[in-house]
């Protein structure tokens, strides 16, 4: 996935009221938008490397986006509105080799009145979680906070067996280099023991890492999954 304009480096100041982050470009500061809601554990150091986009619509009153944050010597995406994009990209690819044979390609599927998956490739089912916590050096881990959507996910994606479904959860680790994935048991106990309770009555899980630059992210490799004891 290719960013429209190439990015633009800074340091971070703050983040605040979820949204904002305030960002010294040149020696001015400059307020991006952050699409990322979440807690962005260990991300948010004042003095961070980071990179944002430019935006060019007129009618946007933030005229720049929050792309990227540099971490423990690691690029690590954090623009979680386009962690779907990357997928897309990596699937019509064949940049995921669980899904190098598949036909057809639905984003966004409804798989009932109250849940949408992120992607339907032929008769798999595939949830996405953008993965950006790292505490230890080459293990990156999900979730940053208490996640009760994706635990409802890991339920639905269990009764989807059912009908004919198969289903995966991919982790999306848009980490550079980074080469281990483990759920995050400290931060929420819940979500492990319904992780291993969809594990063992057959959804997949999948992690993959990110490439990262100033120019664009797309999936690089597949990464080793470790269960948290």
């Amino acid at each position: 996935m290719n960013f429209t304009n190439t990015l633009v480096k800074g340091k971070l100041v703050k983040r605040y009221k979820r949204f904002f982050a305030d960002i010294e470009v040149n020696n001015k500061i400059v307020t991006a938008h952050c699409p990322n809601t979440g807690s962005m554990k260990g991300l948010l150091n004042q003095g961070n490397d980071v990179w944002i986009s430019p935006q060019n619509d007129p009618s946007r009153k933030l005229k720049f986006t929050l792309e990227i944050i540099k971490v423990k010597k690691k690029l690590v995406g954090v623009n979680t509105h386009r962690a779907n994009r990357i997928v897309q990209h990596g699937l019509e690819n064949k940049l995921i080799e669980e899904f190098k044979n598949i036909k057809n390609i639905k984003p966004e599927f409804k798989y009932s009145s109250d849940t949408r998956f992120d992607f339907l490739c032929d008769k798999n089912l595939v949830e996405v979680k953008n993965v950006t916590l790292i505490r230890e050096n080459d293990v990156a881990e999900f979730p940053d906070a208490v996640t009760e959507r994706g635990a409802k996910h890991l339920k639905m994606l269990i009764n989807s067996i059912k009908k004919g479904y198969k289903p995966y959860v991919l982790f999306l680790t848009q980490i550079q280099g980074i080469n281990n994935f483990r759920i995050a048991k400290d931060i929420d106990p819940n979500y492990f023991k319904d992780y291993i309770i969809a594990k063992k009555a057959g959804v997949k899980f999948l992690a993959y890492r990110c490439s990262l630059n100033s120019k664009q992210i797309k999936i690089e490799k597949k990464i080793k999954i470790i269960d948290a004891k």
